[in-house]
């Protein structure tokens, strides 16, 4: 994956049911990088799907200092943190029955140029 940060995703319904989303911690812009995290930690294949987006055009940017650290040292952080407590285990749905724990094959869609 070329881009952990693109914002345009497809998730597949088994993705969605596996990972514990109230265990996602990060907000704004990171929450997409977590979303992958999370996936790619529970053995999900992540394939990228290019597209193109135009420049922005009208408006403004919602990004701000807060987003920045969050992405900056709040991705350094879950990093980190996956490398001496189990992440995964963390952020898999055990309520769920439809979460199969055979998801090696299955793929989350990411956007990219």
């Amino acid at each position: 994956m070329k881009d952990p940060t693109a914002g345009f995703m497809c998730y597949k319904k088994e993705v969605l049911d596996t990972i514990n989303l109230d265990q996602i911690t990060f907000v704004g812009y990171a929450f997409q990088i977590e979303m992958k995290f999370a996936a790619w930690k529970l053995g999900f294949t992540i394939k990228e799907v290019p597209i193109v987006f135009k420049d922005r055009t009208k408006g403004i940017s919602k990004m701000n200092k807060g987003i920045v650290k969050e992405g900056i040292l709040g991705v350094l952080k879950l990093r980190w943190d996956s490398l001496f407590k189990n992440y995964r285990k963390r952020v898999k749905n055990n309520d769920n029955p439809s979460a199969v724990s055979t998801i090696k094959n299955t793929e989350v869609f990411a956007s990219g140029e």
